[in-house]
């Protein structure tokens, strides 16, 4: 969920901060206030392309900040878009690509509006929706599918992996051979390489490292050493300490570092006697590593390739030695995962056919009080050849609309408008209900073309909807503005040759006046008295 959003320097928008509530937030103001710029840094934020144009005329940068909740957890997202076209992402403090951006943000938000690309044009989209108006009965089919899809394809890849191993020549497999037989001699162990490499100082220095380290010792722990002096030096400490307490401080301290020395010199005197000047050992090292560094100069350069290879090389091997036998059993086994697959998608399009006309009409019935009445929907049904199904299914579902009795159905693609998109949509989200997926809708141009009893009928769809989603509006309609939870406006002013645009939250008499102001273009006495009235009759 969206819990705060700042903008800086995106077209009109010099510094803008605002905060968004659950359920549904409206956004209203004058044509040309920077309505569109908003929606522009929301687009940002969720990883979609920008440019310089967005950035404002008399700054270096553009900048969108938002606080998050995803997950039950908060996040901070930061976007920055430079008069250079540079683009730079943070989430939590950590850089992260435009890609990685929309791939952790972009699925929590579902952004629809006109003269944009929408989500629901897509028929793999719509597909989507049919399936959870079906339910779960669907749901557990193509997952069915999409499992035997992926044995499917995971025999198909094996068979062809066969194939070309059985026409893999002599000496590719005389290669593999000889590298095998190379490797497998020497047996390298993950990380022996690096052991060695960190030993071997150790081992050529063994002599200096024990001499210095027992004369350490001795320094700390031999007779009038170090330690003796110390302790002589705290039993005359400890005789004064009584008389004054920063004598007594100081004498703590010196107990506290004698300690520390009695740790030090049994450390010492471990280290001494672990480390060892054994040149047979030097040599066995020496000798292993230049074994180890032959294979990386031919089959690395680092070991971890020489180990990829002597698993390359083996499966080679044993996939050629009994090639025909292996090539039947993959065969066999392809035909048993196709025919697996085919039943799953038999069975799956069988469902979602079952379920399609209801989909259908339950669509064409939500549409009715949407400033759509008269208009109808249908699925198209198309089988696809086997070699086009896809992880969705065997079929290609695409919703056709039809505007009007006596009209031609027709792709929603090529004849809804923008408005009528959104309208579409927010009957589907109302209709399926609550969603995994996107948890922040905003719908732009929602109430194209629409008013009275239609504006009202829009109204209580969108708070329906805030009810399992948070929902961001923008919108002309007095009737949808009256039912947020949160009421933002945008206006615009001159100040020095320069527009800027505010954001301004309202509420009480401020929020009626804007109401009002929606209603009639004024906030006379009988704009704000209407205002009132329909703040009672909607909220």
């Amino acid at each position: 969920m969206l819990d705060e959003l700042r903008v800086r320097d995106i077209a009109l928008i010099e510094d803008a901060s605002m905060e968004f509530s659950p359920g549904l937030t409206v956004l209203t103001g004058e044509t040309g206030a920077g309505k569109t710029a908003l929606l522009g840094a929301l687009k940002l934020l969720i990883g979609e392309r920008g440019d310089s144009t967005l950035v404002r005329d008399t700054a270096s940068e553009a900048r969108v900040e938002a606080r998050m909740t995803l997950d039950d957890s908060e996040h901070i997202i930061c976007r920055r878009i430079s008069q250079d076209g540079r683009s730079r992402c943070t989430l939590d403090d950590e850089m992260v690509t435009v890609g990685a951006l929309a791939a952790r943000i972009g699925p929590f938000f579902d952004l629809h509006g006109q003269h944009e690309h929408q989500s629901l044009l897509s028929p793999s989209t719509q597909l989507t929706y049919l399936d959870r108006f079906i339910g779960s009965v669907a749901s557990q089919a193509l997952a069915a599918y999409q499992q035997a899809w992926h044995h499917q394809h995971e025999a198909e890849e094996l068979v062809e992996r066969i194939e070309e191993l059985a026409l893999t020549s002599s000496v590719k497999l005389q290669q593999a051979q000889a590298a095998f037989n190379e490797i497998n001699a020497l047996d390298p162990q993950p990380g022996e390489l690096e052991q060695i490499e960190q030993q071997l100082p150790r081992l050529r220095n063994g002599e200096q490292l024990a001499q210095v380290s027992g004369e350490a010792f001795e320094a700390l722990r031999s007779d009038d050493g170090a330690l003796d002096k110390l302790g002589t030096a705290l039993k005359g400490l400890t005789r004064s300490s009584t008389v004054d307490v920063e004598l007594d401080a100081l004498t703590n301290r010196m107990e506290s570092l004698l300690i520390d020395l009695e740790d030090l010199a049994s450390e010492l005197r471990a280290y001494r006697d672990d480390v060892e000047f054994d040149p047979e050992a030097l040599q066995r090292a020496l000798d292993r590593l230049g074994q180890l560094e032959g294979l990386c100069r031919r089959y690395g350069p680092r070991m971890d390739d020489v180990l990829n290879t002597w698993h390359e090389a083996s499966d080679t091997i044993n996939l050629t030695s009994d090639i025909d036998e292996r090539r039947q059993e993959a065969k066999i086994a392809l035909q048993e995962a196709e025919s697996t697959l085919r039943q799953a998608a038999e069975h799956l399009e069988q469902i979602r056919e079952n379920g399609s006309r209801d989909f259908a009409d339950a669509v064409s019935a939500s549409v009715q009080d949407l400033a759509m009445a008269g208009a109808s929907f249908e699925l198209a049904i198309t089988p696809l050849k086997r070699e086009d199904w896809t992880i969705n299914g065997s079929c290609r579902y695409e919703l056709l609309y039809q505007p009007s009795a006596n009209s031609v159905p027709r792709p929603l693609a090529r004849i809804a408008s923008g408005g009528e998109l959104s309208r579409v949509m927010l009957a589907l989200k109302t209709l399926i209900g609550q969603e995994a997926a996107a948890v922040t809708l905003v719908f732009d141009e929602i109430d194209a073309g629409i008013g009275g009893i239609t504006a009202v009928a829009v109204a209580q769809r969108l708070r329906q909807l805030a009810q399992t989603h948070q929902v961001i509006a923008v919108t002309h309609l007095a009737q949808i503005a009256a039912v947020a939870d949160t009421h933002l406006v945008i206006s615009k002013h001159v100040s020095e040759g320069m527009a800027h645009t505010a954001l301004t939250a309202v509420f009480g008499e401020d929020r009626t006046s804007e109401i009002a102001r929606m209603l009639s273009g004024s906030d006379d006495v009988v704009a704000l008295e209407h205002a009132r009235q329909l703040l009672c009759e909607l909220v």
